[in-house]
């Protein structure tokens, strides 16, 4: 980013993300060396530089890579899953770019799937919203919420595993992923593309 976005970004915060904004708070020259400790810190850092492009990224994500069946970005997209509009501000490239190729790595199984068996041998597998000692509420990838007596169930299977496809090192290629990458990583400093504007009109 350049050296202007990163001042308003300090400036003015990333609401979406949490990120207060500091320019009641700090000076200009105040900001200027938030800037210089941010810059220097990114000369001492491993990350890559972003080579992807956000535009076919965004292709994608609403695409063939199915990324918005789960996930929103600027209010467009599924809402099983995390909303990914500010994720790139909380997140490093490499690290998206892991998640993507590996989802399963360093997942936290309390968030990962799971299976319920009723007793007329109905199956669903989805994302555990709300549980207590007698019920389980349950939302599964169309949408649809689902609210069992736990007397009625045969069986609660919890998988240690993400609802995110676990191959798309094996369907995306290189340079789609590089474009997924910048697509996510570009999202949370309210840089939008012509075609988020036109969903906004």
């Amino acid at each position: 980013m350049s050296d202007a976005a990163l001042s308003k970004i300090i400036r003015n915060g990333i609401p979406g993300a949490g990120m207060p904004g500091f320019g009641s708070s700090l000076s200009d020259t105040q900001i200027g060396a938030v800037l210089k400790e941010l810059r220097s810190l990114q000369r001492s850092g491993n990350n890559n530089p972003l080579t992807g492009d956000a535009a076919r990224g965004r292709t994608l994500f609403f695409g063939k890579a199915g990324c918005s069946e789960c996930h929103m970005v600027n209010g467009k997209g599924g809402f099983l899953a995390a909303d990914l509009s500010g994720y790139g501000g909380r997140n490093s490239a490499e690290a998206i770019r892991q998640v993507i190729v590996d989802p399963n790595k360093n997942f936290d199984g309390r968030r990962g799937a799971v299976s319920v068996t009723t007793r007329s041998d109905r199956t669903f597998r989805g994302i555990i919203r709300n549980e207590d000692n007698f019920s389980l509420q349950m939302q599964t990838p169309d949408g649809a919420f689902h609210l069992f007596d736990k007397t009625a169930l045969v069986r609660v299977q919890r998988e240690n595993k993400s609802l995110m496809p676990a191959d798309y090192a094996a369907r995306l290629t290189g340079g789609e992923i590089d474009d997924l990458v910048r697509f996510l990583a570009r999202n949370y400093a309210g840089e939008r593309s012509a075609a988020d504007d036109d969903d906004q009109d």
